[in-house]
């Protein structure tokens, strides 16, 4: 069975860095579009673009794709062209102190009424206390004064001549009204010339003062009247006086909004609350306060009339807003307090936006797994949609631990574009768990890993690298080092055919070969720059690879790279931390005996593998099911084991040698150790492809190296695994010196032949050829299954003779 190997080419995809037509990156026009991402920009175009309510956007992708560059950049040059939405101003509610006003108002003008209005206070203050100090006004005053004055004498002459048709005096002084009888010469009579006098005539006297009281009474009750009435003329002087110069400093207002129904409204309640507090604004020339205000807790500070401009658009075209920290006040604005007299007080002033606000008209774009993490954050941003309404609510309100009076805002109308940012998984665990989700968020933009790789998007690559360096402000990146940041995306994407749209490691990789091109006072980076970085970015990371290698090296951890050995195989693992991966071989065993047909996956008995591996070794059942004895039961009983791994296990790629090692115990022949293995294996034998096949070659090849080459060395993969190999660049001189071999197979009968030197065996009509495989497997199998039965009789008779 001929088995082929991968060539020194097929083992790592050059890039030739005379295939770009410049010198350095510094010639390369800045990239204007965005490469390998057109599915998902399309999605993101028709999500902006789409009137109707629920299009609001949810952009999938892996973290460092750039999927936030791209997205920010794209809506930025799109809302250019879009209509600069209104400003939004908060007012005093002159009815309902505690729900104060919104107002809208065409884009810039928020701060130009806010200006008008603090203007007009102004005017206010300076023209009011000049008009009531006029001449004009006092002889108005003072001809109302005189006229009380007339009535009040008139009240009190009535009844002094009253008491004069009776002989009665009437005195008025400081105390009040006195009476008193009248002598003969119509004088007040003293004290002793009334004791002198009969008593009838001073019970006549004292019956006429009397009725007198009650008609001072009634002259008092009618003095009040006119006073009142008086009053009631000054205050009506005084509002029409103050409407009236009032009226002729707001008219300029109500003529230049006069199409703005809410605004007009909130004028003219203005000039009712101004001309009711006219008082507010007379001061006397020293500036100090009417005496009558005086009692008040303190001057009166005008700013009821203020204007809080809550949003006020400055540039042209919809916002676009990136919410870093959507916490629920950060998303649907607050209300602060501040401290007065020991008390925490507020007011419509202190109403701040959110970024809902700042974004209404525009796009708001939030990171989905920050917004989930912050309370009421994510159930708020729904219910504003779909009100369609920003509620400014105390957060504290929300949960239920406050029951005091606070502001409550009009709502503000809202229209807005909201654009989540997340990983799948989040995308996919709302879609499944949240019934509202797809009524909101109807449009997925799904951002790719990787595009092709091919002549053409190799050349937008380097205008991708091109622009990553411009915009960093880094060095120009010369053709050669351009050459080998495209090789290194191919194997991030790990696929050679591929490239990869992680655009954060690529644009790290470019900072690191940047700094150390300065280093050494170059005047751009070239190939040798991008394999330094690279290095000492695989050195940072590489601690616990390295102690797993050297653990190997002083056979701390068993592996044989030399010899042969009976269902022992090296398999070949591969681990993520951080960025970092890294490969290393690791010793599977298997042991075999008759039983009852179970292959015991010893790492599942522990709890040590994920379900896929579990998964993988039950296909092993499956496969001996379908290959050997099959008109017998399986007599076997096996166990599997990863050999000294104390951590979890998961994946099946390790199954193919699994079964190798199975196949291996079973028959009797030893494997060769100084061959590894890797692929996942199907029931019926097909040996399919794996992950991080590039990482699980280079393991076990320094393995072999550090042990010196012998040139029997290799490792086999899966056929299929071919496209994804870009190796590091001495394993790839290896190969092309022959020191280092790479197999690939497609079927286990190719891989179980390399690694015992035997052949599998095809099947025939007469069974499996002698001494192959498969034929020393299924006599194995049969001999388990003979051994089992008489087990199971000699078992049977001896309960019978015991009975």
């Amino acid at each position: 069975m001929k088995i082929r190997t991968v060539t020194q080419e097929e083992a790592y995809h050059h890039c030739n860095p005379d295939d770009f037509p410049f010198e350095t990156t510094a010639e390369i026009k800045e990239l204007i579009s965005y490469i390998g991402q057109e599915r998902a920009l399309e999605a993101v175009e028709f999500a902006i673009s789409m009137p109707s309510r629920g299009f609001n956007l949810f952009v999938v992708g892996p973290e460092g794709s750039g999927r936030h560059s791209v997205v920010q950049s794209f809506i930025h040059k799109q809302a250019k062209n879009k209509t600069t939405p209104s400003d939004w101003c908060y007012v005093y509610n002159f009815e309902s102190a505690h729900q104060p006003l919104v107002l809208e108002f065409p884009p810039q003008q928020g701060p130009v009424f806010k200006k008008e209005m603090s203007e007009l206070i102004e005017a206010v203050k300076t023209t009011l206390p000049t008009i009531f100090e006029g001449d004009d006004y006092r002889i108005r005053i003072k001809a109302l004064g005189e006229q009380l004055q007339q009535k009040v004498d008139k009240l009190y002459e009535g009844l002094i001549n009253k008491g004069k048709e009776q002989s009665i005096a009437v005195i008025r002084n400081d105390q009040g009204m006195m009476f008193s009888p009248m002598d003969e010469k119509g004088e007040p009579m003293d004290l002793e010339s009334f004791k002198k006098l009969p008593e009838s005539t001073k019970k006549e006297f004292e019956k006429k003062i009397e009725n007198l009281h009650g008609t001072l009474h009634k002259t008092v009750h009618e003095v009040n009247k006119v006073n009142r009435e008086a009053k009631e003329q000054q205050k009506k002087l005084k509002e029409e006086t103050a409407g009236l110069s009032i009226g002729q400093l707001i008219h300029a207002l109500l003529n230049k909004y006069a199409d703005h129904e809410k605004v007009i409204a909130y004028l003219k309640s203005i000039t009712a609350q101004l001309v009711e507090h006219v008082d507010d604004f007379l001061q006397d020339a020293d500036g100090h306060q009417n005496p009558f205000l005086s009692l008040k807790p303190g001057p009166p500070t005008f700013n009821q009339y203020g204007v809080n401009v809550l949003v006020s658009q400055t540039e042209a075209g919809a916002p676009v807003i990136y919410e870093d920290m959507p916490t629920y006040q950060n998303v649907h604005g607050r209300i602060e307090h501040q401290a007065q007299m020991g008390m925490l007080t507020t007011n419509f002033s202190l109403i701040r936006p959110g970024a809902l606000h700042r974004a209404n008209g525009g796009y708001i774009i939030i990171d989905a797994r920050r917004l989930l993490m912050q309370p009421f954050a994510y159930e708020g941003l729904k219910r504003t949609l779909r009100s369609r309404q920003i509620r400014i609510e105390p957060v504290e309100r929300l949960f239920g631990l406050v029951s005091t009076v606070s502001l409550e805002p009009e709502p503000v109308p809202l229209e807005v574009k909201v654009v989540l940012i997340g990983e799948p998984m989040i995308y996919y665990l709302l879609q499944a768990h949240d019934p509202e989700f797809n009524t909101l968020f109807k449009v997925q933009a799904d951002f790719e890993y990787d595009m092709e790789r091919n002549a053409a998007s190799q050349q937008q690559y380097a205008a991708l690298i091109g622009t990553l360096a411009g915009e960093k402000n880094l060095l120009p990146l010369h053709k050669t080092a351009v050459a080998r940041v495209t090789e290194e995306a191919a194997r991030h994407a790990g696929d050679s055919s591929k490239l990869s749209l992680h655009i954060r490691k690529i644009a790290d990789l470019i900072k690191e070969a940047d700094y150390l091109a300065r280093k050494t006072d170059k005047h751009h980076i070239d190939s040798q720059d991008i394999e330094m970085a690279l290095k000492a970015s695989e050195r940072r990371g590489g601690r616990i690879g390295d102690r797993i290698f050297s653990s190997i090296e002083e056979n701390i951890r068993h592996i044989d790279t030399s010899g042969k050995k009976i269902g022992q195989v090296n398999g070949l693992s591969v681990v993520g931390i951080g960025d970092n991966m890294f490969g290393f071989p690791t010793r599977i065993t298997a042991v075999t005996r008759p039983g009852k047909g179970n292959i015991v996956d010893i790492e599942r008995e522990v709890e040590l593998a994920g379900p896929i591996h579990s998964k993988g070794v039950m296909i092993l059942g499956g496969f001996l099911n379908s290959r050997y004895a099959r008109n017998i039961p399986l007599g076997l009983q096996a166990s599997l084991v990863f050999e000294q791994s104390y951590g979890g296990v998961e994946g099946d790629s390790a199954s193919c040698g699994e079964l190798c090692a199975l196949l291996s115990s079973l028959a009797g022949v030893p494997i060769r150790q100084d061959i590894a293995i890797t692929g996942s294996v199907s029931q019926l034998g097909e040996i399919q492809p794996v992950g991080g096949v590039n990482e699980k070659i280079e393991g076990f090849f320094d393995i072999c190296k550090a042990r010196g080459l012998t040139g029997s060395e290799g490792v086999i993969i899966p056929e299929t695994n071919v496209r994804h190999l870009m190796l590091k660049k001495e394993v790839v001189e290896a190969v092309g010196k022959q020191q280092f071999s790479i197999y690939l197979v497609t079927k286990v009968d190719e891989a179980i032949a390399l690694l015992t030197g035997l052949e599998a065996g095809e099947p025939s009509e007469d069974g499996y050829p002698k001494d192959s495989i498969n034929s020393r497997v299924e006599a194995t199998l049969l001999r388990f299954a003979q051994d089992l039965r008489a087990f199971n009789k000699g078992k049977s008779i001896q309960q019978d003779s015991e009975s």
